[in-house]
């Protein structure tokens, strides 16, 4: 397998639901990318190991999916200088508002770019990711133009059904 440019990594296997949206993304422009589970209260050391090889092993982003407390992405941020892109779970208690809350308000100096709640930020957490490697590989933003073009594509051909009668 080759080397993986980026992490995928969530606090518990239950943000699978939300956090695979972003390798749909990752495999479909064929990104070499690892995923895995690294909870920030269960298994720290772990964590801290993550963040402090991930430049050394190649990785360029690290999305980061997490719930409630949602201190995956801050605390990774702290411990690397890899942009860490933090996807806010949807949770049962607060609809992720809580997580979204806890990954945004980022102290000054640590920055993690923050997307939308659920598996729409997942994958627009991976599009990103792209975008940043399209600037350092050609063919690859000639995909990601591609993607964009189809988007646009995609919405011109959306029809509206007739107004209902008053």
């Amino acid at each position: 397998m080759t080397q993986p440019l980026i992490g995928v990594v969530m606090g518990s296997s239950s943000d699978w639901d939300t956090m695979q949206h972003a390798v749909q993304i990752l495999q479909q422009f064929d990104i070499p990318h690892e995923a895995r589970v690294v909870s920030a209260h269960r298994m720290p050391d772990d964590m801290f190991d993550y963040a402090q090889t991930a430049a050394g092993r190649g990785l360029q982003a690290i999305i980061a999916g997490a719930g409630g407390a949602a201190h995956l992405p801050g605390m990774l941020a702290a411990k690397t200088v890899v942009p860490v892109l933090g996807v806010p779970v949807q949770t049962k208690a607060l609809s992720g508002v809580d997580s979204l809350y806890s990954i945004v308000q980022m102290p000054k100096g640590v920055p993690v770019a923050t997307f939308a709640i659920g598996p729409a930020g997942a994958a627009n957490a991976a599009l990103f990711a792209l975008a940043l490697l399209a600037n350092h590989d050609a063919a690859l933003r000639q995909k990601l133009e591609a993607f964009r073009a189809g988007q646009a594509a995609m919405a011109r051909a959306m029809t509206l059904p007739p107004a209902g009668a008053a």
